[in-house]
């Protein structure tokens, strides 16, 4: 059963398994218990969408749905874009000491659903959103990989904060 929790049988090895009935049952469980959890995450998804209007300003942004703008949030409460990135955990953690000023990566103390939320859709759709794109083209030669994406997830932070904060529909420039 252990083997079994931590994953380590290959498929075929489980189909020639011989399961006793208190496995079986354990399994028919397990099975009933997940079923049971994505019925309330399917719930949960619809109360969110729900309380996002149809003409909502996040919905011009491409890739930005009634999901993601439902978990967003009211961003009127931070008065700066940067707050809302150090909100979401994108925030850069900068070390000082004398003259040397030494990045390490983000801060990831805010929210993580959040930063997962705009890691994705930074991910998804930089290549249909024309301002993602450009920041995208002027940095990839000097960004690679995580960082170019956490990068991007950042400024679509900023963008989605402006958005809302102005109350105006994404116009990309």
């Amino acid at each position: 059963m252990e083997r079994l929790a931590k994953g380590d049988f290959t498929r075929e090895e489980l189909y020639q398994l011989e399961y006793t009935p208190i496995v079986l049952e354990e399994i028919k469980i397990l099975a009933k218990n997940l079923l049971e959890i994505q019925e309330r995450l399917k719930e949960v998804r619809r109360m969110i969408e729900g309380q996002v209007p149809q003409d909502h300003v996040l919905l011009t942004i491409s890739g930005v749905g009634k999901l993601a703008a439902g978990i967003v949030g009211d961003v009127k409460r931070f008065p700066k874009p940067e707050s809302f990135v150090a909100y979401c955990g994108l925030d850069p953690v900068v070390e000082r000491s004398g003259r040397a000023v030494i990045s390490r990566g983000i801060s990831k103390r805010g929210n993580k659903y959040l930063r997962s939320l705009f890691y994705f859709l930074a991910m998804r759709s930089y290549s249909r959103n024309p301002t993602l794109l450009k920041f995208y083209e002027t940095h990839k030669d000097r960004l690679k990989g995580r960082k170019l994406y956490v990068a991007l997830a950042r400024k679509l932070a900023r963008v989605v904060w402006s958005v809302w904060y102005n109350n105006r529909p994404y116009e990309p420039k």
